[in-house]
């Protein structure tokens, strides 16, 4: 999902082309995790936003071992694999906008809370989807 909805084309296109409704904002909220390779901005936005992305999808994968491990073998393949997968992206999420948000320019603790809670959002919307993944892959 980050290099389908956070490639620059669909995030232009995303600014562009949507409009101020429910449907409007999932689609912004599938390009939270934007990447880029930009010149338009500053080296360390691109960093930045780089960053968010591979530690989104970096600790989405950690996060899911980490709570597929602890569930019980009666549980598996059952709802709470579905949660499982939904909360492990949604906390993916929210750390990697935490850590990501000290590399932009001026950092602060204000808005790394304001990536965290912008990761969590987006995890919170999109993260139903990592759900249904995690709860197909049964073993």
């Amino acid at each position: 999902m980050v290099i389908a909805f956070g490639n620059p084309a669909y995030t232009d296109w995303v600014r562009d082309n949507t409009s101020n409704d429910a449907w409007g904002y999932f689609l912004r909220q599938l390009a939270w995790p934007k990447w880029s390779f930009s010149s338009d901005e500053s080296v360390r936005t691109i960093l930045a936003d780089d960053l968010k992305a591979i530690l989104l999808v970096v600790l989405t994968g950690l996060f899911v071992t980490l709570l597929a491990g602890s569930q019980l073998s009666r549980a598996r393949g059952s709802a709470s694999q579905f949660f499982a997968g939904w909360g492990a992206y949604m906390f993916a999420g929210a750390v990697a906008g935490l850590i990501a948000a000290f590399v932009q320019a001026n950092a602060s603790l204000l808005g790394a809370f304001n990536w965290a809670s912008g990761g969590a959002v987006y995890g919170l919307f999109v993260g139903w989807i990592v759900g249904l993944a995690a709860f197909g892959a049964r073993r």
